[in-house]
């Protein structure tokens, strides 16, 4: 809309040249003013593309070098106006003077202007094609003769303003005495992002320094002289602030929270307060967020806070991280988004904050990070712990934010000593981690997926409450039988039991190693122990068939202890065998059967 508002106004004061310069009537004029550019090459490393770009501008007219947002740089030819872009773009490329995958792009796929230094011409009016064009073999427009009223009272444009001699190296060199020691070493930090400096970050401005921005002067079409005039750290610094166009980055006060910080307003704006927490949510299409951290507590409110978040869905597994007396960085990445958390006690509160933002966009990250740290204020204030809506609460979230899960939670249940799990081959596919009671890592020794029975061992020596002891005889028909199982997915942190009976200890069509039972049980319940009235573990519970046709809820199937045996002989395990015993009471057939029943969880 300003693009169109600017070249409106130029129009009606008369300074616009357009119409004539492309020889257009003056009605088409107002309707194809649309401005645009011939995109020529994309480059992911400013130093390339300014060197491109220098080397274009040798050559043909209207080079110009943009910013196009997630680390890279474009080099596009223009304004002009569609009818002449098109021109330039079918010209020049019959010339092999622009690549032949060159095309007409919009000013909104721009942002800051890096090449040549100091311009800003993304917000003006078009140019008129390169007058070459017109000696070509393509037809060009001639310029409408003006009538005579305009020839007489047109005035020639003014002259303009031409610029201030730069300073010598004598004025720069005097220029730099004055700069702080922390602005010498940002000034070697923006030579180092541009890719001309590679050694230390330390202030000092010596031949490594010299060298670089001696480089960068001729990349960039100064003198190269090593010393940097006032105008050209300034030229510096606008090209390494351009990958922040476009965030809105601005100092915020969050009283409530007690912190002030640099934040990027344009794509996050403050949602709620849910303590520990300030969350700012995404505005727009960039799926970034920002948490402000801010409590009262001493080192365990930090170190628990520092637990609790590895927890959270928004802190992926991967990732390094550091926890010390008095701070922590939390790193967590994944194919989607990289979460970084920067947390420290003083004064006996808790004071940081999370930036949640898109894979992919690294360097403008770091960037974003490194503004918010550093504007990092502490305010007396602390987010009152009562602050936020009670009743948004949720026993899968924490402060307003989803807990990790699995992606597929079963049952399982120790057969040995050592922690050895035996659960269900479902529970076990194309996992990236596997865990038991969702604290400790396990490995997969054995899925055998003819019977449907997986074997866990854990990566660390576990002390089982209880082990599974496997009956010897034939249970007998109909008599009762229990399953322990995890049935809400790890939402009760303890086992639930379900009752029924034995139906059947063949399939429904006859198959051997399978126990039809007569019970009501829940996916999560799958893997799970099965036992008979003395305790003795008879089977292990099998997830419902799956198919076109559907049993009846209360028809499920468990393997049984031969076939269990013949797995765990498979992966050198040997089973330990019940002793004789009568019928137990219900509440020691719980207890035995909780002790031994485990949380298998399997994770993305």
């Amino acid at each position: 809309m300003m693009r169109k508002m600017v070249v409106a106004a130029m129009l009606a004061t008369g300074v616009s040249g357009l119409s004539t310069a492309v020889g257009v009537s003056p009605a088409v004029a107002q309707s194809a003013q649309e401005v645009v550019w011939v995109q020529i090459e994309a480059h992911p490393s400013l130093a390339t593309a300014t060197s491109r770009a220098r080397s274009y501008a040798g050559s043909i007219e209207d080079v110009n070098g943009f910013a196009l947002g997630s680390g890279w740089y474009g080099i596009a030819l223009g304004p002009y106006v569609r009818e002449d872009a098109e021109q330039v773009l079918r010209v020049y490329r019959a010339d092999g003077l622009i690549p032949r995958d060159s095309y007409i792009a919009e000013s909104s796929d721009y942002r800051q202007q890096f090449w040549p230094v100091g311009a800003n011409v993304l917000n003006l009016g078009a140019e008129a094609a390169p007058q070459a064009l017109a000696t070509g073999d393509e037809p060009t427009s001639e310029p409408a003769e003006a009538a005579p009223e305009a020839q007489e009272t047109a005035e020639a444009p003014p002259l303009p303003t031409p610029e201030p001699a730069d300073e010598t190296p004598t004025e720069a060199r005097r220029g730099e005495q004055l700069l702080t020691s922390d602005e010498r070493k940002q000034l070697q930090v923006m030579l180092k992002w541009a890719g001309f400096y590679e050694a230390a970050i330390d202030g000092a401005f010596g031949r490594g320094t010299r060298n670089s921005m001696a480089a960068w002067q001729e990349a960039n079409a100064f003198d190269v002289t090593g010393i940097l005039t006032t105008r050209q750290r300034a030229a510096l610094k606008k090209q390494y602030n351009a990958v922040l166009e476009g965030l809105g980055l601005e100092r915020v006060v969050d009283a409530g929270a007690g912190i002030e910080m640099m934040m990027p307003t344009d794509i996050v704006a403050f949602d709620r307060y849910e303590p520990p927490f300030a969350h700012y949510e995404a505005t727009g299409d960039i799926p970034a967020r920002v948490l402000l951290i801010s409590q009262r507590g001493d080192q365990d409110t930090l170190w628990g806070l520092y637990d609790i978040m590895q927890t959270l869905e928004i802190v992926p597994l991967e990732g390094p991280r550091e926890r010390r007396n008095n701070d922590f960085v939390l790193i967590g990445e994944n194919g989607r988004m990289v979460s970084e958390t920067r947390a420290t006690l003083q004064d006996g509160k808790i004071k940081g904050f999370t930036l949640i933002w898109p894979a992919g966009d690294e360097e403008r990250r770091r960037r974003l990070i490194g503004e918010m740290e550093s504007s990092f204020v502490r305010l007396e204030a602390a987010l009152d712990p009562s602050a936020g809506d009670a009743g948004a609460q949720a026993i899968d979230l924490v402060a307003g934010l989803d807990v990790r899960k699995p992606r597929i939670a079963r049952s399982g249940f120790y057969v040995d000593t050592s922690g050895l799990v035996l659960t269900t081959s479902e529970a076990v596919q194309s996992c990236t981690r596997l865990t038991i009671d969702d604290e400790y890592e396990a490995e997969l020794v054995a899925d055998d997926a003819s019977t449907g029975i997986a074997v866990l061992r854990p990566k660390e020596a576990l002390a089982p409450l209880s082990v599974a002891r496997f009956g010897t005889g034939t249970p007998r028909l109909q008599s009762e039988v229990a399953v322990a199982g995890y049935s809400y997915d790890g939402v009760l942190n303890a086992p639930s039991m379900t009752f029924g009976t034995l139906a059947d200890v063949r399939g429904l069509q006859g198959e051997t190693g399978l126990y039809r039972l007569a019970m009501t049980t829940l996916p999560g319940d799958a893997g799970g122990p099965v036992l008979d009235a003395s305790g003795s573990v008879m089977g292990m519970l099998l997830p419902k068939p799956e198919g076109d046709r559907a049993l009846p809820d209360e028809v499920v199937f468990a393997a049984d202890a031969g076939v269990i045996r013949t797995v765990l002989a498979g992966a050198g395990v040997s089973i330990q065998a019940a002793a004789a015993t009568g019928v137990s009471a219900p509440a020691d057939i719980t207890d035995q059967a909780v002790g031994m029943t485990v949380l298998v969880g399997c994770w993305d």
